[in-house]
């Protein structure tokens, strides 16, 4: 795809050269990430940061990574403290907004609605989820943790075995993910979950039709003993009719270090998209995995950095630059920015 001026929507837009590409960008991103190098690529650009539905890492991830490029943010977060709480159209408010800012990272509970906003906007739109429907940006940065994970393993996503685990019907992220692996041959994915919150059908045929090997299960012990990865995910509440229905599945599939050793092979990567719900009725992923070494969850949530910056130099286009205008730093000044 040709990157600049582009809407990042959906992983539907890209093919695997594309994803390729994002991957190397991120790589050259990761001095800047960690403050080694400072780059001004971006100063004077605004990112319109417009996040609808709660969000820490996502909404964070996306600010820092434009910092980090030079830019700067202007945040709104949620409906009451926007026009939209007085009425006002998608249309309207993207018509508005774009006129602030060089570019857009969007959040919206409705699924569609990013892609509704895009529409209307005259500068690129980057989708931080629409309901229960994709996280692209998500996607793209489990995909490149899953990537660095199996690379000091020796091993690359291609023949790749991964569980995912958890409610797999309103996890926008397993759902993107998964429209990835498509990319890449020989996958075999096992998914975990109870039957009210099975994959999408329609997630599940685009699987098989690619040539990947598809398990549905609803045992988690059985069903994590022969793969790399291990992605579990929250019971999504808030997209339930109701508490008490949410609460049904809360605590269905909790991995621990007793389970882990018990079923994994010793090198199985443990990821997750964050928040993990450490309520005492859920603990999908136990505190007292914190130690073990294949727990990615948090190199996973810094990659999300390094993918945001390859992102928005892709978009605006200035890849290019971004040696260009850099320069070396010690640690202590570069945390001073």
């Amino acid at each position: 795809m040709e990157f600049a001026g582009s809407h990042i929507l959906s992983v539907d837009q890209f093919e695997r050269p594309d994803v390729e590409r994002i991957f190397e960008v991120a790589d050259r991103m990761e001095p800047y990430a960690h403050r080694r190098r400072i780059t001004r690529v971006l100063e004077g650009a605004i990112l319109g940061s417009m996040f609808f539905e709660p969000s820490t890492r996502t909404r964070v991830s996306f600010g820092s990574a434009f910092n980090l490029l030079g830019g700067e943010v202007r945040e709104t977060t949620g409906f009451e403290q926007s026009a939209i709480a007085k009425g006002e159209s998608l249309y309207d408010t993207a018509r508005v907004l774009s006129g602030y800012s060089d570019v857009i990272a969007m959040r919206h509970p409705t699924p569609g609605s990013v892609a509704e906003f895009a529409g209307a906007s005259r500068v690129p739109v980057i989708n931080g989820g629409d309901g229960s429907n994709e996280h692209p940006s998500q996607a793209l940065l489990d995909l490149y943790t899953i990537r660095s994970e199996l690379a000091t393993r020796g091993r690359s996503i291609e023949q790749l075995r991964i569980a995912m685990v958890g409610d797999l019907r309103f996890g926008r992220t397993v759902h993107s993910l998964s429209k990835l692996l498509a990319l890449f041959p020989g996958v075999q994915v096992v998914l975990i979950s109870p039957r009210e919150l099975r994959m999408p059908e329609g997630i599940v045929e685009h699987l098989r039709a690619s040539g990947h090997s598809v398990l549905e299960s609803e045992e988690l012990e059985s069903s994590i003993a022969h793969v790399d990865i291990v992605y579990s995910t929250r019971i999504q509440e808030e997209r339930f009719q109701s508490q008490e229905e949410a609460d049904l599945y809360r605590g269905r599939f909790r991995l621990n270090q007793s389970i882990y050793t018990a079923n994994c092979e010793p090198n199985t990567v443990i990821m997750h998209p964050l928040p993990r719900d450490s309520r005492d009725n859920a603990r999908e992923l136990d505190d007292d995995l914190n130690d073990n070494p294949n727990l990615a969850i948090f190199r996973q949530a810094d990659n999300g950095v390094l993918v945001r910056m390859a992102l928005f130099t892709l978009v605006l286009d200035v890849v290019d630059q971004v040696d260009r205008e850099a320069r070396d730093v010690n640690w202590y000044t570069a945390r001073r920015f």
